[in-house]
């Protein structure tokens, strides 16, 4: 498979990555994910010690024990990542391309010295507090606050959806101040902040999500990163956990069109196997051309963001093109699959419930319609 051999376009650090992360999934994660799964659990401090030693968590950043590896590299592991299960690519982006990217872009000196390293070890755990119950894609509209008493902060609000949240050890959190959007670091325990797991979930199951309430939150004056004010600040951190969805897509997409295809070579009707129908062959087709070409848009927004020439709008583009495309595959493969592909005994039906999660976060599949619609157009659609 993979008739483009887009994998022949990497180099071989980055082939080096893919081969260390398919490795690790195919020992550590596959044999059990679909029982994490079923049983709405994720392993997160066992497993982030050992995605630390593999420097995945942080890896694209510089410094603080992080890998400092190329944006290729990053997408390729989360590429590999999301092909055993969105909630274990979910885990890595959360921690390194939110909660350390944050504290990392914005942090003083001692926060990241405090943090980041025990973030790249997986020793610590980090949770990023944007999205609100009410406030999904209008974080401007946020109603976390954030009021200045002597020389501490208060904050009171509620967060939504966030991953890793009852299992983080910090949390960036993001609150309106009278001089604008501000980013707090509020650690786990701290008197009045609490975080509720999100249960019944049909989707991203096997992942953490909670519910962070802030209830006259009390912090320190150095709670708060200094870096950066106003909504650039969590939207910067929005555009790298885009980044590694529109790679983490296609092992999605790729995992379900590898279980059609072996499907349909051994399964047999009226005689022969499935594979040998045209009807069959056609949606393999257009499988591998779809996932050909979400592959190479992922290859070429990361060597972009390598030269340092991305923009949001490409990085969009990407998101919304690649989930779309993975989602349609997931579709399709649990079509060949039949009955069987309703199982958790093959991994479609799970991935195809976990995009559709991923076609919402990170920016609905409107939003980024509408950051493309503005860049081609030049007229903002939002207000």
């Amino acid at each position: 498979m993979d008739v483009l051999r887009v994998d022949d376009q990497l180099t071989d650090e980055e082939r080096l990555v893919r081969d260390t992360v398919r490795a690790f999934v195919a020992e550590r994660v596959a044999p059990h994910v679909a029982e994490w799964f079923e049983e709405g659990a994720f392993p997160a401090r066992e497993l982030g010690p050992e995605l630390g030693k593999l420097g995945l968590l942080g890896m694209h950043l510089e410094g603080y024990g992080c890998a400092g590896t190329s944006a290729v590299a990053y997408g390729v592991a989360c590429r590999e990542l999301e092909a055993a299960d969105s909630g274990l690519r979910s885990f890595v982006s959360v921690q390194g391309s939110l909660a350390m990217a944050a504290i990392h872009k914005y942090g003083s000196e001692e926060q990241k010295n405090r943090w980041l390293p025990p973030m790249a070890a997986g020793e610590a755990i980090g949770c990023f507090g944007l999205t609100e119950p009410d406030r999904g894609s209008d974080p401007g509209d946020m109603r976390t606050r954030a009021r200045r008493d002597g020389a501490d902060w208060v904050l009171d609000g509620a967060k939504m959806w966030i991953t890793n949240g009852s299992v983080a050890d910090v949390a960036v959190v993001w609150a309106r101040t009278e001089e604008g959007v501000r980013g707090f670091l509020v650690p786990a325990g701290t008197p009045g902040f609490s975080a509720r797991d999100i249960h019944r979930k049909m989707s991203l199951r096997a992942s953490v999500t909670s519910e962070l309430v802030l209830e006259g939150v009390r912090l320190p004056a150095d709670a708060v990163l200094p870096g950066v004010t106003g909504l650039k600040g969590p939207l910067g951190c929005l555009s790298e956990a885009r980044y590694g969805i529109l790679w983490g897509a296609v092992g999605a997409g790729r995992a379900c069109y590898e279980s059609a295809v072996e499907y349909a070579r051994t399964r047999e009707q009226f005689g022969k196997p499935i594979g040998s129908f045209q009807l069959t062959q056609e949606k393999l087709a257009w499988m591998e051309v779809a996932l050909g070409q979400a592959g190479l848009v992922a290859l070429h927004v990361g060597r972009l963001k390598d030269a340092g020439k991305v923009t949001p709008q490409q990085v969009s583009f990407g998101k919304l093109a690649n989930v779309r495309a993975a989602l349609d595959v997931a579709r399709q493969a649990r079509t060949v699959l039949g009955a069987n592909g309703i199982t958790l005994e093959y991994p479609v039906i799970r991935h195809m419930n976990n995009l559709e999660s991923v076609l919402t976060y990170e920016g609905t599949q409107e939003i980024h319609t509408l950051v493309l619609g503005q860049a081609i157009t030049g007229i903002s659609a939002y207000r």
